[in-house]
């Protein structure tokens, strides 16, 4: 009996510590500015181990682009959608991204002809254009969450892209997804079709 109590007990107490080691605790942020930020998220991380690239082996060459994010909400799923989609602009940003700048000068003489005065004005504007980029098959390689002094929560957001053969989307296509969709159809018309015939001719028996 005393057996059996143990081992109830023993089976316990495993259990707690698994759901106590599930969960994730979030760290606060201290004082008016933040002065403490993840190493990864300012590029303080291996590309190899981040991208899972080993050192020998036919995935040796394995490539990937990076993004990070960071957002911050008193929604938990809301800041992290809005780091996730921070980290892929950056993604998409890297793949095809497009700079235009914009100039404008203006010079003036102001004064009689002893004693003119040069007034220049210079305006410069750049954008930085993304248009229709895909970015399918992104991983995260990173999260974390922190709560900031007035109770936000605060995401932070990095995703990789594996490049080319290594990315899981290589070969799934939208124009393939169309046609897994198509013959998912058909299969469901021609499966009740079936059913209708079936239970027509039990009908007439």
């Amino acid at each position: 009996m005393n057996k059996v109590k143990k081992l109830l007990m023993v089976v316990t107490a495993g259990l707690l510590m698994a759901n106590c080691s599930s969960t994730y605790k979030m760290k606060s942020e201290n004082g008016k500015v933040l002065n403490e930020v993840p190493k990864w998220y300012m590029n303080d991380f291996s590309e190899k181990k981040a991208c899972d690239t080993p050192t020998f082996g036919k995935d040796k060459d394995k490539m990937c682009i990076f993004g990070v994010g960071t957002a911050v909400s008193p929604d938990l799923a809301l800041a992290i959608e809005k780091g996730m989609m921070i980290a892929k602009a950056e993604m998409a940003d890297i793949i095809r991204g497009e700079m235009n700048k914009s100039s404008k000068q203006f010079i003036t003489e102001l004064g009689k002809t002893q004693t003119k005065t040069v007034v220049s004005e210079v305006e410069s504007t750049i954008v930085n254009l993304i248009k229709n980029t895909p970015v399918r098959g992104y991983e995260i390689f990173a999260k974390d969450v922190t709560i900031t002094k007035t109770g936000y929560y605060r995401a932070w957001i990095g995703l990789r892209l594996p490049m080319g053969e290594y990315n899981k989307m290589y070969n799934y296509t939208i124009s393939e997804a169309v046609d897994a969709y198509n013959v998912k159809e058909k299969a469901k018309i021609a499966y009740d079709n079936l059913i209708g015939k079936d239970n027509g001719n039990s009908n007439l028996q």
